[in-house]
């Protein structure tokens, strides 16, 4: 049974690794790339007295380039469920030829079983060996981001990918098994993951650890590395980030040293146009704003906690799919 399964499954397996191949000499080069990159504007900007700067520009020139790269490893595990788990079974039951297995002594449960271990076992390898080789490309992007838990870097980084990829094998695998024909599975399998991809960061994530409250002065500092914002009545730090952080609040009101929020007309005199006497003139007003966030240190927990929930999803679906298939109607 494991061999019939794998001469059917080596077609997509041979694509898969000319693609991985491909992806893999992009990631090289441009991994090389930003190290040298990194080494000749980055590693001396403290010197320059242009450390700012220099961040930016480098950000700017591969910001492009390392989006394109996440959005391929974020949105293959979706690709791997609409392509590989949804005609898995539906092709079978299509062509009548799962009768024909189920008549000699294989068993449908075994039949089912091995059918997702051996694709199952290819996405993690896939999917996995991309999402080291884009995480060792990136980081020296990442170590200059400074954001770790932004939805399309935490998704295409380290251990989730390959759980994802995973999950969404199973759960279209499923979808197959109970729609029976493969367009529509292939649909609703690509509506149901999609909608996983966008409830997980923006619904779910976020509940996952109670975040930390703070207090965050106005320094020259924090001036300059958040945006002023000044068209309403009260004045806002917008954009703040914390270096590894979750920062989950954009806006932050500046609030005076009696906790009061700030208004336009207490701070204007300070907007001159020159942005450097603008940044002292606000730093030396006693100010400071409430951020919250979660913790760089927390990185890591969240990777985890998602890895295990898509894990323990996908081994949910699979026992459900290996109950199902049992039942005589099939």
């Amino acid at each position: 049974m494991t061999w019939l399964t794998w001469r059917q499954f080596r077609a997509q397996a041979l694509t898969a690794t000319t693609a991985l191949a491909a992806f893999a000499a992009v990631l090289v080069v441009l991994g090389l790339e930003l190290r040298d990159r990194y080494d000749e504007v980055v590693a001396g900007c403290a010197a320059r007295h242009s450390c700012a700067t220099a961040r930016d520009a480098f950000l700017g020139q591969y910001d492009t380039l390392v989006f394109l790269v996440s959005a391929v490893l974020l949105a293959l595990p979706v690709v791997i469920g609409i392509f590989w788990g949804a005609p898995l079974v539906t092709r079978e039951l299509e062509a009548g030829t799962h009768r024909l297995v189920w008549s000699q002594s294989v068993t449908r449960t075994r039949w089912l079983a091995v059918k997702l271990a051996v694709p199952a076992l290819a996405a993690v390898v896939f999917t996995g060996a991309f999402s080291l080789l884009l995480t060792w490309a990136a980081s020296p992007y990442d170590e200059v981001d400074g954001n770790r838990f932004a939805v399309l870097s935490f998704g295409s980084r380290n251990i989730t990918p390959p759980a994802y990829a995973v999950f969404a094998f199973v759960l279209a695998t499923l979808v197959g098994l109970l729609v029976r024909r493969t367009l529509p599975a292939m649909a609703v399998a690509l509506a149901v993951l999609v909608a996983v991809q966008v409830a997980v960061p923006f619904l779910v994530r976020p509940q996952l650890r109670e975040p930390v409250t703070t207090t965050e002065a106005l320094s020259a500092q924090t001036a300059e590395e958040g945006r002023v914002d000044l068209g309403g009545k009260q004045v806002q730090i917008l954009d703040f980030v914390i270096a590894g952080a979750w920062v989950m609040d954009s806006g932050h009101t500046l609030l005076d040293a009696a906790g009061k929020p700030v208004r336009t007309d207490q701070v204007k005199s300070c907007m001159t146009g020159d942005r450097p006497r603008d940044v002292a003139c606000l730093a030396g007003k006693n100010l400071h704003f409430e951020v919250t966030y979660q913790p760089a240190g927390r990185y890591w927990s969240f990777q985890w906690t998602e890895f295990a929930g898509y894990a323990v999803a996908a081994g949910a679906l699979a026992a459900f799919g290996l109950v199902w298939i049992r039942r005589p109607i099939l």
